[in-house]
């Protein structure tokens, strides 16, 4: 199984690849600042969703990738905020890439309460 057939990591690269080309429409004077970070954050979440499921087998590593992606995640959601104050993105746009957004976080939450789903087994004596 490959991390691409992963819901978070499918739903997380349609958001970065949604905001790559929304930040092509704000001002050049933005292209190292507020472009490139929304860029990357939201790339972060996918990075860190193949990193983690590459070393599913260690259980705490697994889960410290996911709340990577998470914490990525939760970036892009401020940046959001900082184009809608600079004007660069309507509020109706912000909502939708949001709602996109924790969409996102709910499911590497699901993915880090239930790795036994994701092909970790648990150890004997955590098993009831």
């Amino acid at each position: 199984m490959s991390f691409k057939t992963l819901l978070a990591y499918q739903k997380g690269f349609d958001l970065a690849m949604e905001i790559f080309h929304l930040t092509k429409g704000f001002p050049k004077s933005e292209v190292f600042v507020l472009s490139s970070q929304m860029i990357r954050s939201s790339r972060a979440v996918c990075s860190n969703i193949a990193e983690g499921y590459r070393k599913r087998q260690y259980e705490k590593h697994f889960k410290s990738k996911l709340s990577d992606a998470d914490s990525e995640n939760s970036e892009t959601q401020l940046w959001l905020d900082f184009a809608i104050s600079c004007n660069y993105i309507s509020e109706e746009k912000r909502i939708e890439l949001q709602e996109k957004s924790e969409e996102v976080g709910k499911l590497l939450n699901y993915m880090m309460n239930n790795t036994d789903k994701f092909g970790l087994k648990k150890k004997q004596s955590e098993q009831v």
